[in-house]
């Protein structure tokens, strides 16, 4: 069984995977088909992991919306047709750099409290 650890760089990995693919900006997102599935992609996949980490970890942490994420997730794979792309640049622009600080955090704690002391 993994552990949350694991989850929470993965999450860090996509959100990586994702700023790299939105480098120049708006406008490419727009007009690439193969940005917009690569980025829609690891949004999916990071949702998911966020629905796989431990819920008293979810409960220490209320600055993420999980619910949301789980939310999202929901609509990326289930009505992936009707996905608004002003949406997820938003979500890009405003929700992943907080959740890569909170996960940060998170994930540094997590790795203390697993050193010996």
């Amino acid at each position: 069984m993994k552990d949350d650890a694991f989850y929470l760089v993965h999450i860090l990995e996509c959100v990586a995977y994702i700023s790299e693919y939105t480098k120049d900006g708006r406008e490419t997102f727009m007009t690439s088909t193969l940005i917009q599935h690569a980025v829609l992609r690891n949004l999916q996949t990071l949702a998911e992991s966020s629905q796989r980490i431990s819920e008293p970890v979810k409960s220490a942490h209320p600055e993420i919306d999980w619910r949301r994420m789980a939310g999202f997730r929901n609509v990326l794979v289930h009505d992936y047709l009707s996905v608004d792309l002003e949406i997820v640049w938003n979500v890009i622009e405003k929700f992943l750099p907080d959740l890569q600080t909170h996960v940060k955090v998170i994930l540094d704690d997590l790795q203390g409290k697993d050193k010996p002391t």
